[in-house]
């Protein structure tokens, strides 16, 4: 997603409230005369490869009504950039200057190590009791929520209308078996330089393996929770999209292991790629680009995958500078639901609460985030309940990719990923 910013601004709270700190050290989380300062690391949510300032606006806006209804409260944000910002969080604590609160990918190896407050320790009930029951879920470890889910996605097939009418493709495909006829359709009947994008690359491969090991029929872990990484399902998985897309030439001019998620999303707007698995945010993108999007659930090997994989980013809150009761006061001003439909509207991603859910299905103005809506309930987030899941998810984005070039295996690239995963796991 995001790109780091390299500027620095330094706003004064009756101007923006936004300060974004890229100093080495950090911004250092204060009391004094003027008050509390929260410190807060975001992620920037740009999808096509540009720096978009929807981020940064939506933090203003929002930190300038809170502190406005908190006096003595203030909040300073880091927005940094997807890419990088789970090791950035990581470094942070590991050289004691963890923030208040971080919005990033993966919780569970703060919680093992006591170094995040429970959910209930932090938010009102109506708010906690408000949040959709499976992401709560998904954000529990040992059984309690640390993770606080802010925001959601789902995966969908995302296919360009025009080229699929140039190719004389008829409905877009629905198995594994269609989706390669139809990207050999549109490689012999239309310029289109990728007929079927599959980012492999490290930026989210971890994501991209997971949809197509979902739709054989695997996953990363069992029906238990235990791993199943290097399942047969999976390494054969793995194997029909090397044989039959990547060396029958279709999935573009970038290999999949260099192509990340959002050079295939920017190369879908300017009209070069027939078919990607896109998320909600992509969509209005496409849309403003003249490009005719038409989505369908992501095929699978015989039919249409049993899930697809679903994305969730957390915000926790830190123990070690002390504020728990000014970062509650804060997250409840952020779920509340006029701020959890700002920030799903604008970025065309998906609510985290039941109440904003309900509005946003009932409310035809969000029409086009209906089928993601309803994709979401039986979608299948990766295990980010375990502590191992940063290092496993790592592992994937390393090591996936060089699976689909010419000397590489998807057997030995999962089996060393389901290695990683076991010492992970062993790791005291």
């Amino acid at each position: 997603m995001p790109r780091h910013l390299h500027a620095r601004h330094a706003l004064t709270a009756a101007a923006s409230a936004l300060v974004l700190c890229v100093s080495s050290a950090g911004c250092a989380a204060t009391s004094g005369e003027d008050g509390v300062t929260l410190r807060l690391v975001a992620a920037d949510y740009e999808v096509a490869g540009d720096r978009s300032d929807s981020t940064e606006r939506y933090w203003a806006d929002l930190i300038d009504a809170f502190e406005s209804d908190h006096p003595g409260i203030n909040v300073e944000v880091e927005i940094v950039s997807w890419d990088t910002i789970d090791r950035q969080v990581a470094d942070m604590v590991k050289d004691g200057r963890a923030p208040d609160m971080a919005q990033i990918a993966s919780y569970a190896e703060f919680a093992e190590r006591g170094e995040l407050y429970p959910a209930e320790s932090l938010l009102s009930i109506p708010v906690q009791a408000n949040f959709l029951p499976p992401l709560a879920e998904a954000g529990e470890h040992q059984r309690t929520q640390y993770g606080m889910p802010f925001t959601a996605s789902a995966r969908l097939l995302f296919y360009n209308e025009k080229v699929f009418a140039d190719a004389g493709i008829d409905k877009p495909p629905a198995t594994w078996g269609e989706l390669k006829a139809a990207a050999q359709q549109l490689k012999s009947r239309t310029e289109v330089k990728y007929p079927v994008a599959v980012p492999l690359g490290p930026e989210e491969a971890q994501i991209e393996a997971m949809a197509w090991m979902l739709g054989g029929g695997g996953g990363y872990t069992a029906m238990n929770g235990s791993y199943e990484i290097d399942s047969q399902a999976n390494i054969n998985s793995l194997n029909w999209v090397k044989e039959n897309l990547v060396k029958a030439g279709l999935t573009g001019p970038v290999p999949p292991e260099r192509l990340n998620r959002k050079d295939a999303y920017a190369a879908f707007v300017r009209g070069e790629v027939g078919m990607v698995n896109g998320h909600p945010s992509l969509l209005q993108l496409a849309r403003d680009a003249g490009i005719k999007v038409g989505k369908v659930p992501v095929p699978g090997r015989g039919g249409e995958a049993r899930s697809a994989p679903a994305m969730v980013d957390w915000i926790m809150a830190f123990r070690r500078n002390g504020h728990r009761e000014e970062t509650g006061k804060f997250l409840d001003f952020l779920f509340n639901d006029k701020n959890v439909r700002e920030f799903a509207a604008r970025n065309n991603l998906l609510p985290v609460t039941v109440s904003v859910t309900q509005q946003m299905e009932a409310d035809n103005k969000y029409r086009e985030l209906h089928e993601f809506l309803h994709e979401l309930p039986t979608s299948v987030l990766p295990p980010v309940g375990k502590t191992s899941w940063a290092v496993v998810g790592d592992s994937t984005k390393r090591t996936i990719g060089g699976a689909m070039t010419d000397g590489g295996s998807p057997a030995q690239a999962l089996r060393r990923i389901a290695d990683d995963a076991f010492a992970a796991e062993q790791a005291p």
